[in-house]
């Protein structure tokens, strides 16, 4: 290592960069100083200088470095550090480096924007004067994976002649457009610092948000000019895993850190082997989950694999499959040479990392570091740009040269075309490995500080409030709802009895339509003595018509009043009037009202928050269900693979990779767990409206058993979207 830190230090002495690692190393500092949670990643995550500055968090003795992903004298241009910093908290590094650097020297890189289908098919609606209802309706019907050929599919579908004069030239104007700039935008971000004015060097603006900057070229722009980037970027799990560190140090009495989180605990990865990975970072997803079985993941490496090996690198590569192969013995080990087995023993034999392609080229077809750099470059960008031809002959014929056959070369090449379809680098799924063993810890020993983070960061991550509180409660996680009486704006641990586990008190911002400001003001107000009616309520706090109404509908005033219905009555007089009528208290009996129906309620509880913590509404269905021979998420769990089945559920999840082939993945839940549906593109075609539409949808088809890995195969697909009634809920879909 010392070896290694040496030589990283005469060619960032070489290249003249040690003002852009202090520069970043100085950032980190910043935000480490004010309790922001942050780690740098990427190629940066190779560099033994970033890990002894802190930039990093990966032991380079763990890991296998290539440090020429990361500096490379050939490629003679600026490194790319990326941090990440709490998403809810980057905004304070970002004014950091304003106050530090001053916005005449500092600025963000600028994205340019282009048009896709739903954009064009908007703007050239609105152009040509077409109904904004219609534009709307069609736009929408519209997914990213149709083909230019299907908007006349879509117009039918939407009730527009396909045929008529004006259809046509709406669709050939919207085809037109596509891939032309839009509109400039913020890049996530990409900060350009300079010693002297940057409006010297680039065109500057100022941003729609306040006090930010923004450069008038992209990071290509600037790529090319050679200008120095650092990106200060946001990742939601980091403000979830702080937030989560934090309550289990409150709730254990001492501090508690990342770094005080056991390695290699067996029951994590136990859990991880079930899949029971519901808001854990990156192994979250349809794909991730049914890798995890197969997979089975014991070590840390383990999961360094799992984050990169469900990519379309490797899925495109052909890398997959032998690889499981390998791990679970249906295949023996083996490599062409020795120098070869230097490069991919860590993955039994087959390249998963860029990092391991740029070793093939290096020790089997004779590159130099550089060069295989240039060869990483072109690989990203060959689907874009193309220039991935130039190296066929000199791969192939330099493995040739040393012994290697023709079939395996061309293999190989293969492979590399496979990685311009989106491969990982070792060292950015070893950074984000650190955080999926983290949250999959917390989320397996700290169950109730981890539903209480998440909630507490959201927006992020995969899945809604909602189908995180259903999630907590199968592991026995204990909910209570927003109380105005007791709920802060966060939601907290609340202890219930002694040694028992705490309880999740949901807070006032999951209220839909609660604002901050009156939430605090709901806080100061208790903390002097307790509120003895909503009168009073909306009297000291401070409280306009809406906040109350948005307490009541919420059922947050139910200790005060004793139900919503209760609530919402005296909500609509609790409002004090102005002036000289303020003081004026009017006695009034209040009625008696009829108590709702445990259907009523749960529709008001997702109309005023999204979820809800009574019965799951399949379970008021389930009768319904039953008569049309659904059956529940668990009964469907004990089915032999190829057995006819029917299953039903509340879409929570829609997905559509664009290495699936056209498949859909849909995810249903109902009350006793989830169901995962594959939909091959012929029943997309069949049932296309039912399956893109329908919020409550009954699946047909044959059940799939592999192992732990269970999915629903559907043939026929039906929409139960009426049953719901007025009960609104939301996927996840396509993203």
């Amino acid at each position: 290592m010392q070896q290694q830190i040496e030589h990283e230090l005469a060619l960032i002495r070489e290249m003249s960069y040690e003002f852009y690692f202090l520069t970043v190393y100085d950032i980190v500092t910043f935000a480490r100083s004010q309790g922001i949670l942050c780690q740098g990643r990427g190629s940066a995550a190779n560099s033994a200088v970033c890990y002894c500055l802190g930039i990093t968090e990966v032991d380079p003795a763990r890991g296998n470095l290539l440090f020429e992903r990361f500096i490379s004298k050939e490629r003679g241009e600026p490194p790319d550090i990326d941090v990440d910093f709490e998403h809810q908290r980057r905004e304070e590094v970002i004014q950091y480096l304003y106050r530090k650097y001053g916005r005449e020297r500092a600025a963000l890189t600028a994205a340019v924007f282009t048009y896709r289908p739903r954009s064009a098919l908007r703007d050239t609606g609105k152009a040509l004067g077409i109904d904004p209802a219609i534009v709307d309706m069609v736009a929408k019907s519209h997914h990213w994976f149709d083909s230019k050929g299907d908007l006349l599919k879509r117009f039918n579908e939407s009730g527009v002649d396909p045929d008529a004069q004006l259809s046509q030239r709406w669709a050939s104007m919207a085809v037109a457009l596509l891939g032309f700039p839009r509109h400039l935008s913020q890049h996530t971000g990409g900060f350009v610092l300079s010693r002297g004015k940057l409006s010297r060097l680039v065109p500057i603006e100022n941003a729609a948000m306040a006090d930010r900057s923004v450069i008038q070229w992209d990071k290509d722009d600037l790529d090319a000019l050679g200008l120095l980037k650092v990106d200060v970027l946001a990742l939601g799990m980091l403000s979830a895993v702080r937030r989560a560190l934090d309550l289990v140090a409150q709730q254990r009495g001492e501090a508690f850190a990342l770094q005080d989180i056991p390695a290699e605990d067996p029951d994590t990865y136990e859990m991880i082997c079930k899949a029971d990975t519901v808001g854990v970072f990156q192994i979250e997803s349809r794909a991730q989950m049914s890798m995890l079985p197969r997979l089975r993941p014991r070590t840390f490496y383990d999961l360094v694999i799992e984050v990169a090996i469900v990519r379309p690198g490797p899925v495109q590569g052909g890398m997959v499959h032998p690889y499981l192969r390998r791990r679970q013995g249906f295949e023996p080990v083996t490599y062409p040479s020795e120098a070869m087995k230097q490069a991919l023993s860590r993955t039994l034999g087959v390249p998963i990392f860029q990092e391991q392609v740029m070793q093939v080229a290096m020790l089997a077809a004779g590159f130099t570091a550089g060069e295989a750099d240039q060869l990483r470059r072109a690989m990203a960008a060959w689907k874009r740009k193309g220039g991935l031809d130039k190296y066929y002959e000199r791969i192939v014929s330099g493995m040739l040269e040393r012994g290697y056959d023709r079939e395996f070369a061309e293999g190989i090449f293969r492979q590399i075309q496979g990685f311009g379809e989106y491969g990982f680098p070792e060292s950015h799924a070893a950074s984000f490995a650190l955080l999926v063993y983290a949250s999959a810890w917390l989320k397996c020993h700290e169950p109730q500080a981890f539903l209480c983070a998440m909630l507490n960061s959201q927006p992020m991550g995969f899945y809604t409030p909602s189908q995180l509180i259903q999630d907590a409660k199968r592991h026995g996680v204990d909910v209570l709802p927003a109380d105005v009486t007791i709920s802060g704006w966060d939601s907290s641990l609340e202890s219930q009895a002694v040694d028992a586990r705490p309880g999740v008190r949901l807070g006032l911002s999951l209220l839909r339509g609660m604002r901050n400001e009156a939430a605090q003001r709901i806080e100061e107000a208790r903390a002097i003595r307790p509120f003895a009616s909503v009168r009073d309520l909306a009297t000291r706090a401070g409280l306009d018509r809406h906040d109350v109404q948005v307490l009541a509908a919420a059922n947050a005033l139910h200790s005060l009043t004793g139900g919503r219905r209760q609530a919402l009555w005296q909500a609509a007089a609790a409002v004090p009037d102005k002036d000289l009528l303020r003081p004026a208290d009017l006695p009034e009996d209040a009625p008696i009202l009829s108590a709702p129906t445990e259907g009523e309620e749960i529709v008001s509880d997702y109309r005023a928050m999204g979820l809800t913590l009574r019965r799951h509404p399949l379970a008021l269905l389930r009768p319904m269900l039953a008569a049309r021979r659904f059956v529940p998420a668990s009964t469907l769990a004990t089915y032999q693979s190829r057995q006819v089945a029917r299953g039903a559920g509340i879409v929570t999840v829609r997905q559509r990779p664009g290495t699936s082939n056209g498949v859909v993945f849909m995810t249903l839940e109902d009350e006793t767990g989830v169901v995962n549906v594959i939909i091959w593109p012929t029943v997309l075609e069949r049932f296309r409206k039912e399956i893109l539409g329908a919020s409550l949808i009954g699946v047909y088809g044959q059940w799939q058993c592999e192992g732990e890995v269970r999915h629903l195969i559907a043939q026929r697909v039906v929409d139960l979207s009426w049953m719901l009634g007025q009960l609104d809920t939301r996927s996840r879909n396509f993203c």
